[in-house]
């Protein structure tokens, strides 16, 4: 972790001229709970942290630091690929909603020909790069603010999301497109600690986990998270 400005006005101009510094400064590369493998830029688990820097990035018109942690439904969709590297070696990938891009590195990690990373906060997209030169990776991904819900479906081998199924318009939009590009013939794999919208109808379990995570920004320490696949559509 590198140093950063002391105030929050100094702190959010310093976010706005810098990205990865800012991200730098307020991370430490440490490597999640269930996923060792991967070394990640993350923030540690003391709230006031986390409410400073939403404060500071609200400052500058952006989303809160979800980049900064390692979320339960990535971290076993990680743990999955690890365990699996076949499902993705020489394939092209697409992690949506990347976040951190644990999901991004991992299956790079895995021997994926190429992965895209999308996500619509551009602090995310930063963290995503700084994360996947951390590993060693940078040079098979692609990081992207596309909206991929708008986009035809087929060009990927495989969609990877993780923890996506939280909000419910964002959810409908979501399920929607997946099944889509499951329709398609892509496989699609979604990593879920049991977030209120996800569409259990139009999936089947494919592996369970249990992921450490730290109790002040989820509402337990461990989180029971399944990898689920969306089914093919009924012909």
């Amino acid at each position: 972790m590198t140093a950063a400005p002391a105030g929050d006005s100094e702190l959010a101009r310093f976010a706005a001229r810098d990205p990865a510094g800012f991200i730098r400064a307020n991370t430490t590369l440490t490597a999640p709970s269930l996923v060792p493998e991967v070394r990640l830029h993350l923030a540690d688990e003391a709230m006031d942290l986390w409410a400073r820097t939403e404060d500071v990035l609200e400052t500058v018109g952006l989303p809160p630091p979800y980049w900064a942690f390692a979320w339960a439904g990535g971290q076993a969709l990680a743990r999955y690929l690890l365990d699996n590297p076949a499902l993705v070696a020489g394939r092209r990938v697409l992690d949506f909603a990347t976040g951190s891009g644990i999901v991004a590195v991992a299956a790079l990690k895995c021997g994926a020909a190429h992965v895209l990373a999308t996500e619509i906060d551009p602090f995310a997209r930063e963290a995503a790069r700084l994360n996947a030169a951390a590993n060693g990776v940078e040079a098979g991904l692609t990081v992207s603010g596309e909206d991929m819900t708008a986009a035809a479906p087929g060009r990927f081998d495989i969609v990877l999301a993780g923890d996506v199924f939280y909000e419910k318009p964002m959810a409908e939009r979501v399920g929607a497109w997946l099944m889509r590009e499951c329709a398609a013939g892509t496989v699609v794999l979604v990593g879920d600690p049991g977030r209120s919208y996800l569409p259990k109808e139009q999936l089947e379990p494919v592996a369970e986990f249990r992921v450490p995570v730290p109790r002040a920004i989820e509402d337990s320490e461990i989180k029971h998270t399944r990898i689920w696949r969306f089914r093919q559509p009924a012909a």
